[in-house]
This record gives C-alpha cells, structure tokens and sequence, in this order.
C-alpha cells in the first residue's frame, strides 16, 4: 500500500502525519512512503531528511492524494482536501466529526474509510491516540491562560503563582482526565490553587491520591461548577466524550457571576466546546471576550509546539497505521480498538456517537466491514 503523508494546511499547524523515524519503520516493513515537498518543515525535517529514511517526495498535494492509497495527517482534512479523496482510500487523521456537519458529509460523500485517532481505543477502553496530545493540549492550556491573564492580553493581570504575600491564581479544572490532569500538575507546579472537579469519584480518589493533597477534588454538579467558577480567575475545560460534542458545563448566564477579565481556556473546542460561548479561535487570534471574560479556543493547541507534538503522535499511531498500511481493512476486521476508530466507510457512517450528535443515522462498524 501506498502512504501519503501530505503537509498540513490548518492555520498555524505545523505538525507532520510522520516523522522520518516513522518513516523508515514503514519503508521497513516494505511500505512505500509518498511524503508531499515541505511537509516536515514544521518540525525541522528536510525532504531530504524524509529522502534518506526511504521516503518518496512528490512536488504537490494533488499529486500525493491521487497517488496515495492511505492518507497519514494530523488535522482534520480541510475542505480543499476531503474533495481530493476518493473510495478504496484510507484516511487516518483526528477528525473530530460530531461538531462538523460539513466535513462529515464532505467525507461520506467521498466515499473514503476514514479512522479517526481521537476514537481509536485499546484493550482497557483508553484513547491511546488522543492520549498523547491531550498531554501536550493540558500542559499548553496553562501557560495559555497565564498569558491571557497580563493585563495587556485583556485579562486581571494576575500572576499564577502569586509571590510571598500576595496569593497565587485560582485555577479551576473541568475534567479530571488526561487533560485535565496535565493542567493541573502544571498549574501546581508553578504554585497556582488548583480544583479539580470530575464527576467520577473513583477518579477524584485516584487524583487526591495523585497529587498528596496540592490540589482540591469536587464532584461535578451544577452548584459546585457555577461556586468554583465565579471563584476561579482561571477555568480550563477538559472535559471529553469520545468521539461526541463536549456537554456545555459554563452558560453565558454564568459568565455574569465571575471576576471580571477572568480567563476561560477551552481545550474541548475540537469536539464543539465545553462553554457556551466558545467559538474556534487560531494561534493569529487567539482570544476574544465575551461580557468581560477572556475566552482562549485554539482548536490545534498541540500544532504551536510541533516538533514534541509530531513525535509524541507518531510513536502512538505507529503500530496501528502499520496494521493498516501492510493488512488494510484486515487490520480493522481483526482489532476492535482499532475498528472504534472507524467514523465513515464507503458513504455511510460507523460512529454512534457523531450519529447521534448531528442526527445522522449510523451502522455499526462491525457489520459494515462484514457486508
């Protein structure tokens, strides 16, 4: 099977599908490899670089998506991009369907198998694609929302950490997950008063123990949400559904009852947001304000930090976009985790819950593949 790995075209994303690393491990296992001129420039890697690693460097995108009988990227593929694809075509990328009508008609009507990485899982029910970004997307929130806090930026001009005898930010976390728990360690460790709040108390009890006491739990109900964040002069959303639009746990209504030039950092902007008033921003522009509050909605957090990004992405989606390279639909026959990241195939849809988020009728995966 013939990879393409083309470059991103996503404002401001830097990140590559594959590393010249990754390369070589498909060229080793007799994949041939299409990687479009300038793809790895993000990230500091040469066509040459991708050259030497076995790559073949094609001048175009037009050519790479013609050529290429499975599509390795990062972001979800653009309008430009999904028109590109074809039937018999594998997609593997995040795709983040639920809160994005046209391009989930865009990829049906294509007809390609698109495999989403953020619905992939593994043997214990975990994301082990989105995993690796949901790192890098916790620990940017935190220096995101401390940036929008100077008071240039809009914010309360508040320093997270405080300094002796003027006390630190409150920092409210909303999701106890792998974001949520990577904001936290990096709010702590700049000295931030952190709460966490999660609405499974098996995982408050693992965070509690986690963090010996430097941060507080809260179960999420909708008194403990609307007390943490009228206190909080930073709130991050990292709350997750997979694969379905994230709840709205902050109304406009709420934003009347927070401190003025409060920031709110919204990392579930991918799935549609977990605040009402979130709307996508860009690393150009990242933040704009709504009564006063100052709202941070990167939808490619990781994109800004490609070099640790792409490399922490392609050691996870290694393995499995090997399956898919050597085995083709096989591999997704055999491996149910891998088959959880099917979204679309051959114009129908394959995900319950983009189905059911944007009203869709949907089959399971299984019995398409079987047919």
């Amino acid at each position: 099977m013939r990879v393409g790995v083309p470059s991103e075209i996503k404002n401001h994303e830097y990140r590559v599908g594959l590393t010249p690393g990754a390369v070589r491990e498909f060229a080793a296992h007799g994949v041939d490899v299409l990687v479009q001129a300038g793809a790895g420039a993000g990230i500091g890697a040469s066509d040459a670089d991708y050259a030497a690693a076995g790559a073949k460097i094609v001048d175009s995108a037009e050519r790479l998506f013609a050529e290429a009988e499975m599509i390795v990227k990062v972001k979800e593929p653009q309008p430009v991009e999904y028109a590109r694809l074809r039937e018999g075509q594998i997609l593997f990328a995040y795709l983040h369907l639920a809160p994005d009508p046209a391009q989930t008609r865009g990829l049906l009507d294509s007809r390609v198998t698109g495999i989403a990485y953020e619905t992939v899982t593994d043997a214990q029910g975990g994301l082990p694609l989105l995993a690796p970004m949901s790192e890098v997307a916790g620990r940017l929130a935190i220096q995101a929302a401390g940036d929008a806090l100077k008071r240039f930026n809009g914010g309360r001009g508040l320093l997270l950490g405080g300094v002796p005898g003027v006390p630190a930010a409150r920092v409210v976390v909303l999701g106890g997950g792998v974001v949520g728990t990577q904001a936290a360690r990096m709010a702590v460790g700049l000295g931030a008063e952190v709460t966490i709040i999660d609405r499974s108390l098996p995982r408050l009890r693992q965070l509690d123990e986690m963090f010996g006491g430097r941060v507080r739990t809260r179960f999420a109900t909708i008194e403990a949400i609307e007390q943490e964040v009228f206190a909080a002069d930073a709130v991050i959303g990292a709350v997750l559904v997979p694969g379905a639009s994230a709840p709205k746990l902050v109304t406009r209504a709420m934003l009347a009852g927070m401190k003025p030039r409060a920031v709110m950092v919204d990392v579930a902007i991918d799935q549609g947001g977990c605040f009402e008033t979130s709307r996508p921003t860009t690393h150009d522009d990242p933040t704009y304000e709504v009564d006063g509050i100052v709202h941070y909605c990167v939808a490619n957090m990781p994109g800004a930090v490609p070099l640790t990004a792409s490399h922490a992405l392609t050691h996870a989606t290694l393995p499995y976009g090997l399956a898919l390279a050597t085995r083709g639909l096989a591999a997704l026959r055999d491996d149910a985790g891998l088959r959880n990241g099917l979204n679309v195939h051959r114009g129908i849809l394959t995900s319950r819950a983009v189905g059911e988020s944007l009203g869709i009728d949907w089959r399971d995966p299984a019995e398409v593949l079987a047919g």
